[in-house]
């Protein structure tokens, strides 16, 4: 075997030793409430940032299949 093949051979084994070996890691879980509440909430903040990704699809896909600008489809400008 060549010094390379030798060497991964190692390399795998080092690695079959770390994954046979029981690693512990600890878990750390995120609450996001999903329960409306009235004002600034971490509910609210994820749907008002879901809708604003929405519409910014749509004034894409509007721009693709019109081959105008938003703002010339619409009028504006």
């Amino acid at each position: 075997m060549t010094s390379n093949q030798e060497q991964n051979n190692q390399e795998a084994m080092e690695l079959e030793k770390t994954n046979s070996e029981e690693i512990k890691i600890e878990e750390q879980s995120i609450e996001i409430e999903d329960r409306y509440e009235f004002g600034w909430s971490n509910y609210s903040e994820i749907t008002n940032g879901r809708f604003a990704m929405l519409g910014f699809l749509a004034i894409i896909l509007i721009e693709l299949i019109s081959q105008k600008s938003f703002l010339n489809w619409a009028g504006i400008f």
